[in-house]
């Protein structure tokens, strides 16, 4: 995967970024890493992992803002302790809860629960990309 990866780089890693935050069992930062210590610029990759992060989560906010209970449930394999923990999560911190969007478990639900809970883009965007450009800049750093 490693030799894939370096062949196509920062689409590859945009491409692996947006799918890991789709329920997609993808872990993009091991992409991260393997490309900046294949001495690629650590700046580019950040940007490109953000960026597809943050649209794949995008996506997931789609999906449940329009997307039907039984598609939640079923194919996004979204278990109702999953649901039910982003939902009271996100009802006491609202949008800011949004933070925690990169963590495995509980970030893609939290972004479906938004998307259930009709919040705007314009308020999903700025928490989700500034956890997301926090979590990529740590692990670039820690690898740099």
């Amino acid at each position: 995967m490693e030799e894939l990866l370096l062949e196509y780089g920062l689409t590859g890693l945009f491409i692996l970024s947006f799918l890991a935050a789709t329920f997609l069992p993808v872990v993009s930062e091991a992409a991260l890493g393997a490309l900046i210590l294949a001495g690629m610029d650590p700046y580019a990759c950040v940007a490109a992992a953000t960026a597809g992060n943050t649209l794949g989560a995008m996506a997931t906010w789609g999906i449940g803002r329009w997307g039907s209970e039984p598609f939640l449930t079923r194919m996004l394999r979204l278990s109702a302790a999953q649901r039910e923990r982003a939902v009271r999560i996100f009802a006491r911190y609202g949008s800011w809860s949004l933070l925690l969007a990169w963590t495995p478990i509980l970030g893609d639900p939290l972004c479906a629960v938004a998307g259930l809970f009709g919040l705007s883009l314009k308020r999903f965007v700025p928490p989700v990309l500034l956890g997301k450009l926090a979590r990529y800049a740590a692990l670039a750093y820690l690898l740099s």
